[in-house]
């Protein structure tokens, strides 16, 4: 029997397509060193199908070069196949390996008088570019890790989510930028890539391209905080909503040197309106928002149409009860003015998007 087996294995060997070594002996007496630093992984033992799976997860998963996987219960008829079938299974079903891995090349042979598996890892991503991998628990946390490398201006972001599901990334990134318009200078055009293709756990690579460099990004945003920071003082004497909403109105108007503004789009939307009065309506309601969130205030941006026109305005809640407020509409007629539902004319919105003003 053991003749049979010897003699399956060999011809196993001989067909393969996986490099095999029967000539030679591995030892463990004096490792060498891969590089960056490593050593080979030692005292990996695998005795079936998931065990030979999870030692090769093990491997790339750490970013390693090589590794001996020992196999000394191994039934021999049989390593060879599970061995391929473990090598593409880790390779299309791991997110880190269907991300970081070129290759995996395997030899069979002796370490120690033990039957072996000799494993050498080639990478598309190093181990330090591994080690830079957010583990997250789900996709909250996911969008809190994506909004951290926003606020800082980064380009770009890999994430291990267990369970993750289909998301619009594009969609999130510019939700968190038009909220947050005093962090995020600049909304980024995002490349997503998912690793592997299926798979309830999966390795999400985000890329981020911004117009501006990260760091006039960050001098804008040292910017516009000033501004906002400056804000906050500005109505922090006051005790009344209604009367913290008006002033942040004429803090922002003021600040625009009396309204005197140019209505065009910025790529640099916070920026642009701030410090050099050049803005669109969105950016005027994303602005005022933020700067009402600050203050505590509840403030949200209804997107809709007014006389036709793609329109983008505020909902203020005032003691208990929401209003609309069109800064640019205020500006138009000389002041601070708030409105019901049924005083919206020419204005259309999704009204079962938004709570009631009545």
């Amino acid at each position: 029997m053991k003749k049979t087996a010897a003699l399956l294995l060999a011809l196993c060997l001989l067909l393969s397509g996986c490099s095999t070594l029967f000539d030679g002996s591995y030892s463990h007496e004096e490792p060498h060193t891969n590089q960056g630093g490593q050593l080979p992984h030692e005292n990996i033992i695998a005795s079936n199908y998931d065990g030979l799976c999870k030692a090769l997860a093990g491997l790339v998963e750490s970013g390693s070069q090589s590794g001996i996987i020992s196999v000394p219960n191994y039934d021999q008829s049989t390593i060879y196949t599970d061995l391929n079938q473990a090598v593409n299974q880790v390779r299309t079903t791991n997110p880190i390996a269907a991300w970081a891995v070129n290759d995996i090349q395997c030899e069979l042979g002796s370490n120690g008088g033990q039957l072996s598996v000799a494993v050498t890892v080639t990478y598309l991503h190093d181990r330090s570019e591994i080690r830079k991998v957010h583990r997250v628990s789900t996709m909250e946390g996911a969008k809190n890790v994506i909004a951290g490398v926003l606020d800082d201006h980064g380009t770009g972001v890999q994430l291990l989510i267990p369970n993750y599901s289909a998301t619009d990334f594009q969609q999130l990134v510019d939700n968190y930028v038009d909220t947050h318009p005093q962090s995020v200078m600049e909304h980024p055009h995002v490349v997503a890539n998912i690793f592997p293709e299926t798979g309830t756990s999966r390795l999400v690579e985000l890329k981020f391209t911004c117009q501006n460099s990260r760091d006039a990004l960050r001098a804008m945003q040292k910017q516009v905080q000033t501004v906002f920071e400056s804000a906050a003082v500005y109505v922090s004497s006051y005790s009344k909503e209604s009367e913290k909403f008006e002033q942040l109105y004429a803090f922002l108007m003021e600040f625009l040197v009396e309204g005197d503004y140019l209505l065009e789009t910025s790529i640099t939307p916070a920026y642009s309106l701030l410090r050099h009065g050049v803005g669109d309506k969105k950016a005027f309601a994303t602005v005022y928002a933020a700067m009402c969130r600050e203050a505590g205030l509840d403030c949200q941006i209804v997107t809709g149409t007014r006389n036709g026109v793609p329109w983008i305005w505020n909902l203020v809640k005032v003691d208990g009860a929401y209003r609309h407020l069109d800064l640019l509409r205020c500006s138009e007629r000389g002041g601070y003015t708030t409105y019901l539902d049924s005083q919206m004319e020419g204005y259309v919105w999704d009204y079962s998007g938004y709570p009631a003003s009545e």
